[in-house]
């Protein structure tokens, strides 16, 4: 197997990377229109039809789900680093602006309720992501506006408002798509779908893009407010042994809280409504035996469904009572940093209301216990790397590593998990070798629907567009099967925690002996390699919880395991 992935394989994403930062160096805005021919020439794997005049209706929802409902009016995105930076540059109100949030990327963004919106970054990783994201958007947009020059409002309405099966699929038919696409887009935009197509009917997107003056000093200085935040909050977390984990601040507060699983009742009373008559026949066939899934998992699932409804948004603060009573602090940091944080007291944990599957043999005696859990909702790119390059500059005892993240994957399907022991990291060009803390076995008692892909070969990429087909084949010709995006970044600040100087760069480095347990699990969401299925073709749903909680549920064994072996 090759050690690298041979640089010819990826000529055509560093040149667009190249194109990308050339364009953002100028001091005056620039349009993305610049962008769209080193866009479509990359040939994308989550773009593939960037070219044709058909839309790309995968490249096009994932764009939306990634950026603001507010993108329907936005002309002007200026990037920065943080607040000071947009006020010095002329932007004196931006702090005034609301805050603005997409539905699956976590980045602050504040919008001036006109055409600016202020897109706040926290590494690289952010411009490598932002700038194709909208770009690929542009693209589609136009797709569009061409296509309804012909749509009559009425049309529209008639399809949106009315429902008419009729008017679906003409208005369908005018979009070259099938009823199923532009279902997709009505279901993602809700009520705002009329005023979406009479957007994208009446203009064309022209959008336009600024960088401010950015530096890597401020990526760490805000890296370094982030932290500051969590130490006013737990200054003992500066002594106290520390095992992180990067995972996401739903999964491991339920199996530790047990909230859920005390609300058994009220779920299923819950469960009778017309509108959960999915969930309900699920819950009866695993009442039933009749359905190989876990309760709980359901459980967890059913009350985030039951907190969203009018009768049941009372229990969020009821639960975030219920976690605090067991260890739990939920951090709200103010920082730039989009990144959520949790901090579990393992002497508080209350063993007599956790989920069944963490209660490991003597867990109670963890009652005894210094240590914390710090678990972050994980960082995008190489916002891994600056966080927790400060976190182990300022904590004594970090005594462990874990990341639980999404990937795509050249050899598995949706769902899956990967235990990777080799990552090849693009940023850094760097070849990882490590012991994973995790194998199959830690897994699989809890993992119902997917299979367990152990000693894989990770490939750290720089975003979910800089891929393509040739890319892709060289990777997995390669030998690597892991597809995803933080690893890299965390074992470059790892090498960092035990090497007097900062990490190499094309090299291979092995860190099989460092004095940290280090454990890192993918769970597949992504499978780039089959026709249609990228990040734009649907979601996990409930059963992608299934691979979620298998993962989490090894990651807290490990640590009660490891803990109580200091005991």
């Amino acid at each position: 197997m090759e050690r690298n992935i041979p640089h010819n394989a990826s000529e055509t994403i560093d040149f667009y990377k190249r194109t990308i930062y050339s364009v953002l160096r100028s001091k005056s805005e620039n349009r993305i229109s610049g962008l769209e021919e080193v866009h479509a020439a990359m040939d994308s794997t989550m773009h593939p039809d960037a070219r044709s005049s058909s839309p790309d209706y995968n490249a096009l929802i994932y764009s939306i789900l990634r950026v603001p409902p507010c993108m329907q009016k936005v002309r002007r995105l200026i990037l920065g680093q943080n607040i000071h930076m947009f006020y010095s540059q002329g932007y004196e109100d931006v702090e005034n602006w609301p805050i603005v949030t997409a539905a699956a990327r976590r980045r602050i963004c504040r919008y001036d309720g006109a055409e600016t919106l202020a897109v706040f970054i926290n590494s690289k990783s952010d411009i490598e992501d932002i700038v194709p994201i909208v770009t690929a958007l542009q693209i589609e947009w136009n797709k569009f506006h061409e296509l309804l020059q012909n749509a009559d409002k009425k049309l529209i309405y008639s399809a949106v408002i009315e429902k008419s099966g009729e008017a679906i699929k003409q208005l369908a038919d005018e979009l070259m798509s099938s009823v199923e696409d532009f279902s997709r887009l009505q279901t993602i935009w809700g009520e705002k779908t009329v005023d979406w197509l009479l957007e994208m009917q009446s203009r064309s997107s022209e959008l336009r893009i600024k960088l401010l003056d950015s530096s890597m000093v401020q990526y760490s200085r805000a890296a370094n407010s982030w932290l500051d935040e969590i130490l006013e909050r737990i200054p003992d977390l500066i002594e106290r042994p520390v095992y992180f984990v990067s995972s996401n601040l739903h999964s491991a507060a339920n199996l530790i809280s047990g909230y859920a699983l005390q609300k058994e009742n009220e779920l299923q009373r819950y469960l009778e409504n017309k509108e959960t008559k999915m969930l309900r026949e699920e819950w009866e066939k695993i009442d039933r035996n009749k359905l190989s899934a876990s309760k709980e998992n359901l459980m967890y699932y059913v009350l985030k469904k039951y907190q969203q409804s009018d009768y049941g948004k009372y229990t969020i603060h009821e639960q975030q009572e219920a976690e605090k009573q067991t260890g739990i602090s939920r951090l709200s940091i103010s920082s730039n940093f989009e990144v959520g944080v949790q901090v579990v007291d393992l002497a508080k944990i209350d063993f007599t209301k956790m989920d069944r599957r963490i209660r490991i043999p003597d867990c109670d005696q963890l009652q005894n216990s210094q240590a914390y859990i710090l678990n972050i909702d994980y960082p995008l790119g190489m916002a891994a790397y600056h966080l927790f390059s400060k976190l182990s500059e300022r904590l004594e005892n970090i005594r462990g590593l874990y990341v639980m993240g999404k990937a795509a994957s050249l050899n598995g399907v949706r769902g899956d998990v990967i235990i990777p022991t080799v990552v090849q990291d693009m940023h850094s060009s760097n070849l990882y070798i490590f012991q994973n803390a995790f194998s199959a076995s830690d897994v699989e008692p809890y993992l119902m629907y997917g299979s367990i892909l152990g000693g894989q070969r990770a490939v750290t990429v720089y975003g979910t567009f800089l891929q393509n087909k040739t890319f892709m084949d060289a990777v997995y010709r390669g030998g690597f099967t892991d597809i995803e995006m933080e690893a890299g970044p965390y074992l470059s600040a790892i090498y960092e925690m035990f090497r007097p100087q900062r990490h190499p760069e094309d090299e291979i480095v092995d860190l099989n002996n460092v004095k940290m347990d280090i454990g890192f699990m993918h769970y597949v969401s992504d499978t780039p390699m089959s026709k249609g299925k990228n990040l734009g073709a649907g979601t996990m749903s409930y059963f992608g919880m299934d691979s979620t909680y298998a993962t989490t549920v090894a990651i807290l064994r490990r640590i009660f395991k490891k803990e109580l072996e200091q005991q």
